[in-house]
């Protein structure tokens, strides 16, 4: 199946999120929106018992600040190679955006290419503090779950920056998956070949057919 776009195999983190978002603000990071915990090797000691609990609302408060700087930059579909925080799923139900968790990275990489998004590691600057700015955003026509048989996946559809289409393979197995990705990207790169070469080399005999038609004039 030939999709115009880029098909993610990912859902979205909550189904009370949207699953159709119109020419929407894409953010792509490549890290975990989840509560932030301390460094190995960091010991803390508190004595009161409200003061530990203030600790771990802290942990969390830290991650909702993150989604808030990003969800008021105008980011309104959220694609992260980490995880999310269940806790933190209600701020993007609230303010009508997608969050997806736990991409490959080497597909953010081409959504960010194909969108004009920024793959950011980190919202810190070079002061230390955290920002997250408009203009990391991606956009494209459509983004929206569909399900393909038994499974969903979501769709990039008319990026912004670069064109992008996706074969989606079905089989009865991975091993006849396997085989039929190997194909396809044979076949791939033999066209990529002909158009960088601009030449053909016909095979299946042709070359020996022609070559015995040429010299059957010589032998008579």
């Amino acid at each position: 199946m030939l999709i115009e776009g880029y098909a993610l195999n990912c859902t979205i983190a909550s189904e009370a999120m949207p699953r159709k978002i119109q020419n929407p603000k894409i953010a792509c990071l490549d890290f975990s929106l989840q509560k932030s915990k301390m460094h190995l090797g960091i010991s803390v000691v508190v004595e009161d018992p409200e003061k530990l609990e203030a600790i771990r609302r802290e942990e969390i408060e830290i991650t909702k600040r993150r989604i808030d700087k990003i969800l008021k930059a105008g980011a309104n579909v959220v694609l992260t190679t980490g995880g999310i925080d269940d806790l933190c799923l209600k701020q993007f139900v609230e303010n009508k955006a997608m969050a997806v968790r736990r991409c490959k990275k080497v597909d953010l990489k081409r959504i960010a290419k194909a969108t004009g998004a920024t793959l950011i590691s980190s919202l810190a600057n070079l002061e230390g503090e955290e920002s997250f700015e408009a203009s990391m955003l991606g956009t494209c026509e459509e983004i929206v779950q569909e399900r393909i048989s038994d499974d969903e996946l979501i769709i990039i559809k008319k990026t912004g920056a670069r064109t992008a289409a996706s074969i989606i393979l079905r089989g009865a197995n991975d091993i006849m998956l396997d085989e039929m990705e190997r194909s396809v990207h044979d076949a791939l790169c033999v066209v990529r070949r002909v158009l960088e070469s601009n030449k053909v080399v016909c095979g299946g005999g042709s070359v020996e057919a022609a070559s015995e038609c040429l010299s059957g004039g010589f032998r008579h």
